[in-house]
C-alpha cells in the first residue's frame, strides 16, 4: 500500500526522445474503487473488491475507513482489498484526511443512511476549481436531512431517518449523483433521480448496490428508481478498469510515437476521446480488453469541448492539451465542467508550448518541438499530462509535487520504463 509521506520530497526526470513500445496493463477505476470502498459501509461484515489499485488515495480512503470503526487490509500483489464493517460505525469524517481527497466525501451518503448522522469535512484534493457540495446538500434535504455547516465541517442529521424523494439535479454532478443512490437505497420509500451523471464509474457503483441488495430501476440511463431497501449484504465485485489511466497511456504513445497495447482498457468508455486521437492520425485498433496504438507522431491538432458523459472527459482534457501542443496547425479546447482546470497551462508553457487562455477556452499552436525544464503537477491529470509533453521534449524535465500522480496512477515510471521512456523517480 502507498506511503502517504514518502513520495513528498521526489521527483521525476524524463529524457525526451524515446518512442515507446510494448505492453502495459490497466489496473482497476480510481474514481470507481473509491467510491465502492466508501459504499462497502452500507452493510456489516466483509466486503471484497478485486483490482483495486495500489495508489494513494486508496491508501487515504482506507484510513477514513479505518477511524470509522473498520478493519481494512490490502493486498497490492494480488490486487484484492477486503472492508469488514462492524454493527456499529463512527460518524465523523476527519479534515486531515478530506483534505487531501475530495472522494472522501462519497462516505457522507453511507453514513447518514446508516447512522442517521453524519459530521464531514468540507473538501480538498485537486486544484481544478470550486466543486461544492450544494447539489449533494439540496437533493439530502428533501429527502428529509437537516444539514448545517461550521468550522469546516458539514452535519447531516436525519432523525426520522431518509425519505425517497422526487429529485432533480441541477447539474449532472458525479459526485452528487453518488451521493444520493447511496442515500436512497437505504431511504424509507421510493427515490426517484433525474438528470444524474452517466458516467461508468455511476453506472458500476449502481451495479455494486445491486449485488448487495438494493433495488436500482434505469441502470444507463439519466433517470433512476429506488426502492429503498432495510438492510444491504456484504459482497465481492470486481472493479472496473480506469477508462481514464486508459486515456493516459493511448495519448502518451500517440506523443511519443511508437506502438503500444493496452491490457485490460475499457475502449467502450472512451468512444469520444479515441474518436478525437484518431483524428489527429494515430492508428487505434481493439481486440475485446486491448487497445492497440500506434503513432508515428506526426500530430494534427484536434478541438476538444469537455461534456459529462458521453461526452469528453474532462480528466483527459489536460492530455490533449499537451497533444495539441506538438501537433501541426492549431486547436482550441474547451472546458465546460471544471473552471479551473487551465491551471496547469503556465507549467506547459514552461516547456515552450505556445498556449493561450481566454476564460474556459484555451487555445494552443502546435510546436515542432518542447524543450524540457522544471515543472510542478497541481493535480493527478495535470501531472500526467506534464509526463507526456516531457517525453517528447528535448533535453530533461524534472516534474515535482509527484505525490498527486501517485494518487491515480500505479506504477507509472517503471511501467514507462518498460515501454523504453527514459524516465527515473528520485529523492531531493
Amino acid at each position: 500500500m502507498q506511503d502517504v509521506t514518502s513520495n513528498l520530497n521526489e521527483i521525476i526526470r524524463i529524457e525526451g526522445g524515446a518512442p515507446l513500445n510494448g505492453r502495459v496493463r490497466v489496473g482497476g477505476a480510481k474514481n470507481s474503487a473509491l467510491k465502492l470502498m466508501a459504499a462497502s459501509l452500507m452493510a456489516t461484515g466483509k466486503t471484497t473488491l478485486r483490482d483495486v489499485p495500489d495508489i494513494l488515495d486508496v491508501t487515504i480512503m482506507s484510513e477514513l475507513l479505518r477511524r470509522l470503526g473498520c478493519e481494512v487490509a490490502h493486498d497490492p500483489s494480488e490486487r484484492v482489498l477486503t472492508i469488514d464493517v462492524p454493527e456499529s460505525i463512527r460518524h465523523q469524517a476527519d479534515y486531515d484526511l478530506v483534505r487531501k481527497m475530495r472522494a472522501s466525501t462519497a462516505v457522507l451518503g453511507p453514513l447518514l443512511a446508516r447512522t442517521g448522522e453524519a459530521d464531514v469535512a468540507l473538501p480538498g484534493g485537486d486544484a481544478i476549481g470550486s466543486r461544492g457540495l450544494d447539489i449533494h446538500i439540496a437533493g439530502l434535504t428533501q429527502m428529509g436531512a437537516e444539514i448545517t455547516s461550521d468550522h469546516g465541517y458539514l452535519h447531516a442529521k436525519a432523525p426520522m431517518g431518509l425519505q425517497g424523494a422526487d429529485i432533480v439535479l441541477e447539474f449532472p454532478s458525479v459526485g452528487a449523483s453518488e451521493t444520493l443512490i447511496l442515500a436512497g437505497v437505504l431511504a424509507n420509500g421510493v427515490t426517484r433521480l433525474e438528470n444524474i451523471a452517466r458516467e461508468p464509474e455511476v453506472m458500476e457503483l449502481c451495479r455494486f448496490l445491486l449485488r448487495m441488495g438494493a433495488q436500482i430501476e434505469g441502470i444507463d440511463d439519466a433517470s433512476l428508481t429506488i426502492y429503498g431497501v432495510e438492510a444491504l449484504n456484504p459482497t465481492e465485485y470486481t472493479v472496473i478498469p480506469d477508462r481514464i489511466v486508459t486515456g493516459t497511456w493511448a495519448v502518451a504513445t500517440a506523443m511519443a510515437s511508437g506502438r503500444v497495447t493496452i491490457e485490460n482498457a475499457c475502449p467502450e468508455f472512451l468512444e469520444m476521446p479515441l474518436e478525437k486521437l484518431a483524428q489527429t492520425g494515430v492508428e487505434i485498433s481493439s481486440n475485446g480488453r486491448e487497445l492497440s496504438v500506434t503513432s508515428d507522431g506526426d500530430l494534427k491538432a484536434v478541438d476538444v469541448v469537455t461534456l459529462p458523459y458521453p461526452g469528453f472527459p474532462t480528466d483527459l482534457q489536460p492530455h490533449f492539451i499537451a497533444l495539441n501542443a506538438v501537433a501541426h496547425g492549431s486547436a482550441m479546447v474547451t472546458e465546460n465542467v471544471f473552471e479551473a482546470r487551465f491551471r496547469f497551462v503556465q507549467e506547459l508553457v514552461r516547456l515552450g508550448a505556445d498556449v493561450h487562455i481566454d476564460g474556459h477556452h484555451c487555445f494552443i499552436r502546435g510546436k515542432a518541438r518542447l524543450s524540457g525544464a522544471p515543472v510542478e503537477g497541481s493535480d493527478i491529470r495535470a501531472a500526467a499530462a506534464l509526463v507526456c509533453a516531457g517525453l517528447v521534449a528535448d533535453g530533461t524535465t524534472v516534474l515535482s509535487d509527484v505525490v498527486h500522480l501517485d494518487r491515480g496512477y500505479e506504477g507509472f515510471v517503471p511501467a514507462l520504463r518498460e515501454l523504453g521512456a527514459v524516465v527515473s523517480r528520485e529523492s531531493i
